[in-house]
């Protein structure tokens, strides 16, 4: 009995801290909320999900023997490019079984993260966002920066178009449309079209990505 409740604080204490929990049968899950925190910290009003929580997490998830699988819930606005791409190449080199289920939504480096699995799912009301990789700050009016710019969106749809069903060019070709967004490029996907597009594998909830997941067990 004292067993069972120091699981459950330990539970409640990792959901409070990281929004992560080892469930029932071994699967672990993982949550990607509000803005993905790169080298710099947000403000401590801002949701966030930090990577240097989510790293270890994967990596002792890997060397775990306990824990068969993964499950990622996402609802996430996106954030920093090198942190997001960390999160998904980590999340793609697992060995065990990985789920996400898109929520609200994943936008910009969501959309890797949410493809970063081996199976993905969407709710008939979430949305992802693709769109060119933006820049704070102060920029250099040079060829350099436009080559670093362009490098950094073929890593970034280079990664999901090898782990999705969308072809590049198409990929691309979303990224800079511009008759949708009035004051920026790209494309909004609400839930069944993101999957009409290849990018994500079925419309479901959390009772088909769980039975999923169990599945590939």
């Amino acid at each position: 009995m004292e067993e069972k409740e120091k699981s459950s604080q330990e539970n409640s204490d990792e959901i409070k801290e990281y929004g992560q929990v080892t469930m029932s049968h071994k699967i672990h899950l993982i949550t990607v909320i509000g803005e993905v925190e790169g080298h710099e910290c947000l403000p401590a009003n801002s949701k966030t999900t930090k990577y240097e929580h989510i790293l270890p997490q994967l990596a002792a998830i890997e060397d775990s023997r306990e824990i068969q699988g993964v499950l990622v819930l996402l609802n996430t606005v996106g954030g920093d490019v090198e942190a997001g791409l960390a999160i998904a190449e980590m999340i793609a080199s697992l060995s065990k079984p990985t789920v996400s289920l898109v929520l609200g939504g994943s936008h910009s480096i969501g959309v890797p993260i949410a493809v970063s699995t081996d199976y993905s799912f969407i709710v008939e009301t979430g949305t992802m966002v693709i769109h060119p990789v933006r820049m704070n700050g102060t920029v250099i009016g040079a060829p350099q920066t436009y080559d670093y710019f362009k490098q950094m969106q073929d890593r970034i749809l280079g990664f999901i178009a090898s782990h999705c069903q969308a072809k590049r060019e198409r990929l691309e070709q979303l990224m800079l449309d511009t008759g949708m967004l009035t004051k920026d490029l790209g494309t909004i996907l609400v839930g069944r079209r993101a999957v009409e597009e290849g990018i994500i594998n079925q419309v479901g909830g959390i009772s088909d990505a769980m039975d999923k997941l169990h599945s590939m067990i």
